[in-house]
């Protein structure tokens, strides 16, 4: 199947709105994947599940959650107490120093409270783009699309976008569709990438949207 990169605006806004119909036909209502109870066990959910699937992370959070569930409480349990709670994760030294570090951070400088701003949540230990977009979605209701490496590799195959930037991938999704669909579409995509197109052994012609665009 062709890439299509070369494609006109035109051609691309076609494809998405094809690839939208798909989307809402197989995921008519979707959620998120990882449990959460405040915006602040969003954020640490977020940050646990970077290289790690939802399920894993959604295994450990419980026992950290009763644990820790502010701020307060998670920079009080400290990076060792942290630890053994995660290090089933993938990273999790790594997570566990973050987390401590950001909940420390948050307690210091913005009153415990998780900030609603990108600049702010990024400034974070170990928040980027990705999971500051989840945040302000999620939990502040304001538009973003994060994109995780199943909306870069559908955005490519599919020749929404020629860019093999992330931020460029995620301005151009963004010109796509509507900032009400951004979040919906977000997700819509996860799943579809999971289930239907993958990035190995994928068989364009049993695609519900790749057999559509060959």
């Amino acid at each position: 199947m062709s890439n299509n990169y070369g494609s006109s605006p035109n051609e691309r806004q076609r494809r998405a709105e094809l690839v939208a119909g798909v989307l809402d036909r197989i995921y008519p209502q979707v959620k998120p994947t990882l449990d959460f109870i405040n915006p602040f066990t969003l954020l640490v959910a977020t940050l646990l599940s970077a290289q790690c699937t939802d399920k894993k992370v959604n295994a450990v959070t419980p026992e950290l959650f009763s644990r820790a569930s502010t701020p307060e409480a998670m920079a009080a349990l400290g990076e060792k107490g942290i630890l053994p709670i995660i290090v089933s994760l993938g990273l999790a030294p790594t997570k566990s120093r973050n987390l401590a570090a950001l909940s420390q951070k948050l307690c210091r400088e913005f009153a415990g409270e998780v900030p609603r701003t990108f600049a702010e949540l990024e400034s974070l230990p170990g928040v980027g783009h990705k999971t500051a977009s989840v945040v302000m979605a999620l939990a502040f209701g304001v538009p973003a699309f994060p994109v995780d490496t199943h909306i870069r590799r559908l955005a490519q195959r599919w020749g929404l976008s020629a860019s093999a930037d992330v931020k460029q991938i995620e301005a151009d999704l963004k010109e796509l569709f509507p900032p009400a669909d951004w979040y919906r579409r977000h997700l819509q995509l996860i799943y579809f990438g999971r289930e239907y197109c993958p990035a190995r052994q994928h068989e364009a012609a049993n695609c519900p949207i790749c057999s559509l665009l060959l």
